[in-house]
């Protein structure tokens, strides 16, 4: 059985897959998994000679060039300067969409979470958001969200920005944004499709066989207990230390 260290080495390898061939990556506060990866792909582009990938990581002293943080962000990728942005939610449901806000029936919400920030704003601007969270359960991935933060399809609104993915702790979906749900991709070991099945919330597309997610190899288990790790300290002290003290 995989340890809570070894699952996050195959998130942060998964999410360098993903932004395969982007420009820009933004990142929001609080992402040590999502900024890993985006470090992991720039560290590879280096090393094969491809383009350069930029890195925003709000928070961040070393890898962000804003100076003004969210204002300079929103900008950017109203210009379209920006390629991929990872977003979460409180819930997630079915059709893509995220709540940021609270359980119940707004106003008079059960829960309260910090709010929708630019959720909205940029889940239409930026062309591939992965949807991360590490908690897969059917109180996150609901049928329906209590509000909508931020909606995944506007058919009446054209837009370039939208869902790319959904990556948990558990499986790895696309998003069909013709049709307009979620199809899953790959499970991580030791997980099987019964447990995505039995904990996820809403229906999804599910191929014949489903495929496990690949383990990062020794060269990128290598390079993320190094160099990717000695990056991310700036930012994640702790986070960076546990890795390592774990590898």
């Amino acid at each position: 059985m995989a340890s809570e260290h070894e699952r996050r080495e195959i998130l942060i390898a998964t999410i360098a897959d993903l932004l395969d061939g982007i420009r820009h990556v933004a990142v929001g506060a609080s992402s040590p998994i999502p900024a890993a990866g985006a470090m992991l792909l720039r560290a590879r582009n280096e090393l094969c000679g491809k383009p350069p990938v930029r890195i925003s990581i709000l928070g961040s002293q070393r890898h962000n060039f804003f100076t003004n943080g969210g204002v300079e962000l929103f900008d950017c990728a109203a210009q379209g300067r920006v390629d991929a942005f990872f977003l979460g939610g409180g819930q997630i449901d079915g059709a893509g969409n995220i709540n940021l806000v609270g359980t119940g029936d707004y106003p008079k919400t059960d829960v309260r979470w910090p709010g929708s920030f630019g959720s909205a704003y940029l889940y239409h601007l930026i062309p591939r958001v992965i949807l991360f969270r590490e908690e897969h359960s059917p109180r996150v991935f609901v049928p329906k969200v209590d509000f909508v933060s931020a909606r995944a399809v506007t058919p009446e609104v054209p837009r370039r920005g939208g869902p790319h993915a959904l990556l948990t702790n558990m499986a790895l979906f696309d998003f069909d944004r013709d049709a307009g749900r979620f199809a899953l991709r790959s499970v991580h070991a030791p997980f099987t499709p019964a447990d995505i099945r039995e904990n996820t919330g809403f229906d999804y597309t599910e191929p014949e066989v489903v495929r496990e997610t690949p383990r990062p190899d020794a060269a990128t288990l290598e390079l993320l207990h190094g160099k990717i790790l000695d990056e991310l300290a700036e930012t994640y002290p702790a986070f960076a230390r546990t890795m390592k003290q774990a590898a």
